[in-house]
């Protein structure tokens, strides 16, 4: 049988479950997130010896716990700044175009995955060069009933150059839009 894989296995913190996250691990990602975002370079960064796919997916697997804290904290300026751009998004409402044509849409997938409540996990995680690929689970904290659920293609361009192309399949499966008091709570 083939041994399985503990996806987390040299990342900063696992978020494949609803355990808890040290205050310190939390804020220390949080710090990280925002220093990661402010790296992104205006023109997407050429693949070169200097910039390599290795050194790509070593900063892919760094970020990838900050952004797992960013969404469980409604920090949306956050998720916005992990874009491009020029995104390009693919999922079931798009397909969207740059930052601003998914804006108000995504602002109703985040208030309701990050509401009080639930606790957002990500069982599986892979890396490969600029591709990040995972699934996700957003589970509600009282009944244990799964309220939406996904799978997940980005490609980031390590710190510098951010996400440009998101792939998404979403199923929500309790609320489709957001009411206007879980929309306050985005950051």
């Amino acid at each position: 049988m083939k041994k399985r894989t503990n996806y987390y296995e040299g990342l900063a913190a696992n978020y494949s479950g609803v355990s808890l996250i040290s205050d310190e691990v939390r804020a220390q990602l949080i710090t990280d997130a925002l220093k990661f975002v402010a790296m992104k370079e205006d023109k997407l960064p050429d693949i070169t010896p200097g910039y390599s796919l290795v050194e790509i997916e070593k900063e892919n697997k760094d970020w990838w716990p900050t952004h797992c804290e960013a969404l469980r904290q409604a920090r949306g300026d956050i998720l916005t700044g992990e874009y491009r751009e020029d995104l390009v998004y693919h999922c079931q409402d798009g397909p969207f175009y740059g930052l601003t044509e998914q804006k108000a849409r995504e602002q109703h997938w985040w208030a309701l995955i990050a509401q009080p409540g639930v606790t957002m996990t990500w069982p599986i995680v892979m890396f490969h060069g600029e591709f990040v690929w995972f699934e996700w689970a957003c589970l509600d904290n009282a009944t244990h009933e799964t309220i939406a659920k996904g799978s997940v293609s980005w490609i980031r361009r390590g710190h510098r150059g951010g996400c440009y192309y998101k792939g998404e399949q979403l199923t929500f499966y309790r609320d489709v839009f957001a009411s206007d008091e879980l929309l306050n709570l985005l950051k």
